[in-house]
């Protein structure tokens, strides 16, 4: 088959790799019909995920059939289209039980991570995929939901949701700045509102992205390329500042500017992957009462958030700007990784 490989920092090709076998009772095989690629896809091939080493096929978002069922799989079957969840779960461990799946204790990849897909084990953007402990770890697609749709519950929307929302205890009539109006950033924005943000004040370099974000539920829109970018989001509060600021950048630029714009007793929640250390400016956090948060999504709510999609409820379409097919996974990266150009949010690949 043919996949998208990762041979160290910098460095990917779409070349032929072995099909995945059935390695445990609880595995599936499935074909990959619809995939995509991460803001985390980028950082990998910048070096700053170590754990991901040459010869992994990257990707962790799909959609597809499952062609091939482990001997104990009973509640899945060949031909079912399933999404599948960025974050495995072997749906028996003390952290599964506690639904706490990001830090799931099977076997698979590593002990304590459930995020395998393109990390520990190979992943999504490939012709096929093993996925363990499929029965726990894959969600079938319902009736009136596309593969376009379904692909971003995968991942994007709920971590959004989970690490930057629920996260960050947004609550009804609160004021909330998102930086970095990127995929996960417009997933906050889409989801903030479920838990009753009264403002929400998309941040960011890129005009178009900041123009963008309103149509997912942004109140207002802020340039941080401008000097008085500070004064702006200030004069949309009453001068103290946020409710909840959400990170989803993954530099320190952007994690330092959440922590300036947040009021007494408000929330930082960091959702951006971060690949080196960030400046905590505790001397002057500790007397504002200030609570940080930051994680790695669970994908408990992806039941919840299918279901709002699934309904109508939760509109996901606009994430999809540029479409490809599986063999053109390069031209995909190449348009992907230069969204200020491209003005590309999510690019979705099909078979």
């Amino acid at each position: 088959m043919k996949a998208l490989v990762y041979h160290g920092p910098g460095e990917k090709s779409w070349t032929d790799a072995p099909e995945p076998q059935i390695q445990n009772p609880t595995d599936v095989i499935v074909r990959i019909d619809t995939t995509t690629i991460c803001g985390t896809d980028l950082h990998i091939l910048k070096g700053d995920v170590p754990a991901v080493t040459p010869g992994r096929i990257l990707g962790h978002e799909g959609v597809g059939v499952i062609t091939e069922v482990g001997s104990s799989v009973t509640q899945l079957a060949v031909d079912d289209n399933v999404i599948i969840s960025c974050i495995k779960s072997c749906g028996h461990c003390s952290f599964c039980q506690q639904g706490i799946f990001a830090h799931c204790l099977g076997d698979e990849g590593a002990s304590g991570i459930g995020w395998v897909f393109g990390h520990l084990i190979d992943g999504t953007q490939a012709e096929y995929v093993r996925v363990p402990y499929a029965e726990t770890s894959v969600y079938k697609v319902p009736e009136g939901v596309t593969n376009q749709q379904g692909v971003l519950l995968s991942d994007i929307l709920p971590t959004g949701f989970e690490i930057g929302v629920q996260y960050g205890h947004v609550k009804p009539g609160d004021v909330v700045a998102v930086i970095g109006a990127g995929p996960v950033g417009l997933a906050v924005i889409a989801t903030a509102g479920l838990y009753g943000a009264a403002r929400i004040i998309a941040v960011d370099l890129d005009a178009n992205r900041v123009e963008q974000a309103k149509k997912f539920g942004a109140t207002d829109g802020v340039n941080s390329g401008d000097a008085d970018w500070k004064e702006q989001i200030m004069a949309l509060t009453d001068g103290w500042g946020v409710d909840v600021a959400v990170e989803a950048v993954g530099v320190p630029q952007t994690f330092q500017m959440a922590t300036e714009i947040v009021r007494p007793g408000g929330h930082v929640a960091n959702v951006g992957v971060h690949g080196t250390s960030v400046d905590l400016q505790l001397q002057n956090l500790w007397i504002q009462n200030i609570a940080i948060s930051m994680g790695l999504v669970n994908s408990n709510t992806t039941p919840m958030l299918l279901k709002l999609v699934a309904s109508g409820k939760l509109k996901v379409d606009s994430f999809a700007t540029h479409h490809f097919k599986l063999h053109e996974m390069m031209d995909a990266y190449d348009t992907f990784s230069r969204a200020a150009e491209t003005k590309a949010l999510k690019v979705i690949i099909d078979r």
